[in-house]
């Protein structure tokens, strides 16, 4: 059953591409090919890096993980003590302690802040890098107003190796989409949880138990596409036949046999799946591990619930605090060992922070004006601590920063320039990056 999050808005957002894109309905792949044609055409950039954005959905404690206050009075410290990391003089919460080995391949923004502590505003803005406008609806769903970051990564880069360039795991989040840029820059959903015994991605990788007949069937029907697609060619001016070329490659990626291995979590060995963590969230890194490896461009994470108003230190302690240890820490090592760090950027944060004094439930309840934001790889140097916050973690200290200035540092490092426009339906240019500026003290 789907959770609700304290405003009460159900979070099974969840749209899917898949074949029905072939027949012209919902968000269409072929049209993320036509996409990369554009691209192509534009001149996109030949940088080489990934992004793989870990969101929390809820908000992240991060005055219990990455930012711990054991000086402050008891109801603002809480229950947890900071524990040392692999780099001197940083220290994080008692339980990460896998993370806290892997701290030179991650630094931390403790003075990231923003002005809105409600979730669906600030889903949108840490997103999206641009606060929502007047008549903004998070119930919605899609409810862009702005594109997602993995939509811009989508339109100026381009698909590579035979796979979407954005993809979400397990669902979709309701401001992942595409905005004004249409469904060429729409994310391909997989709307499946990795950690499920018999997972399968919809429309690529067939379940375990599908029967050799339904294999022959989907063949049947691929043939009777060919022929239809044919049978327009025939009758079709230029443009339609453009437009049957996409759709042909869209079937045949999701029939291809490079797909097939990049969804294929079960080609994993167990002992590293057991790394991971056998759980959603370990299992959606060690798949977004898999689809960077395949050349996606980009990988949202959307991981529920951490919306922690009551009980914060319990549910922290035994459910979410060990999944994301082991997941995060596992996909840092795994990245550097196969030499893919320095090409794969992670961000992980949540839409806010939590408030510094615990309430009466034993919980925090959202707090945007300053929290903790982790990044790593991708040309991020690590072991790095940037701002911070005051002695309760109320505020910023010292350096504050927003979404505008992570979304600005993330395309910089990708090869997108930050001061691109776009043009929206009516023709009004808008900038990609909302007047950001880049972190210097993340890079080299």
């Amino acid at each position: 059953m789907s959770k609700r999050f304290c405003d009460g808005i159900q979070r099974r957002d969840f749209l899917r591409l898949g074949t029905a894109g072939l027949f012209g309905t919902g968000l269409s792949l072929p049209a993320m090919l036509a996409a990369r044609a554009r691209a192509s055409a534009r001149g996109a950039s030949t940088r080489d890096v990934s992004l793989i954005f870990l969101f929390l959905k809820g908000g992240l404690s991060t005055i219990d993980t990455f930012d711990l206050k054991p000086d402050a009075p008891a109801e603002f410290r809480g229950e947890f003590r900071p524990i040392a990391t692999n780099v001197a003089g940083i220290q994080i919460g008692e339980h990460t302690p896998r993370l806290a080995r892997q701290m030179d391949k991650f630094s931390l923004i403790r003075s990231f802040r923003h002005n809105n502590s409600d979730h669906g505003p600030a889903d949108h803005y840490m997103l999206t890098g641009y606060f929502p406008q007047a008549g903004f609806n998070p119930n919605l769903n899609p409810n862009n107003q702005r594109p997602a970051h993995g939509a811009i990564i989508a339109r100026k880069l381009g698909p590579r190796g035979g796979v979407p360039p954005y993809v979400c795991l397990p669902h979709m989040h309701a401001s992942s989409g595409p905005a004004y840029l249409g469904s060429g820059a729409a994310p391909f959903a997989i709307d499946a949880d990795p950690n499920a015994p018999d997972f399968a991605v919809p429309d690529i990788v067939p379940p375990p138990s599908l029967a050799a007949s339904r294999l022959e069937a989907r063949q049947s029907l691929r043939r009777q596409l060919d022929r239809y697609q044919r049978s327009l060619e025939r009758q079709a001016n230029r443009h339609v036949q453009a437009v049957s070329d996409y759709q042909r490659e869209a079937f045949n990626l999701m029939s291809s046999a490079a797909a097939r291995r990049a969804f294929d979590i079960h080609a994993e060995p167990a002992r590293l799946r057991d790394e991971y963590g056998r759980n959603s969230l370990g299992q959606s890194c060690l798949m977004a591990r898999r689809l960077v490896e395949a050349g996606v461009r980009c990988v949202t994470i959307d991981h529920s619930n951490w919306d922690t108003h009551d009980n914060n230190f319990s549910s922290l302690r035994r459910e979410l605090l060990p999944a994301l240890d082991g997941g995060l820490a596992t996909l840092f090592r795994d990245l550097a060992e196969r030499g893919l760090l320095r090409s794969t950027l992670i961000v992980v944060s949540g839409e806010f922070g939590r408030t510094p004094r615990i309430n009466r439930n034993a919980g925090r309840d959202h707090w945007g004006p300053v929290f903790t934001v982790a990044l790593g790889g991708g040309g991020i140097e690590g072991g790095r601590v940037i701002g911070r916050s005051d002695s309760r973690a109320e505020r910023p200290a010292a350096d504050p920063v927003g979404p505008e200035d992570l979304a600005a540092t993330m395309y910089h490092l990708m090869g997108i320039d930050p001061g691109d426009e776009f043009l929206t339906p009516e023709g009004r240019p808008v900038r990609i990056v909302n007047n950001g500026r880049l972190i210097r003290g993340l890079l080299g």
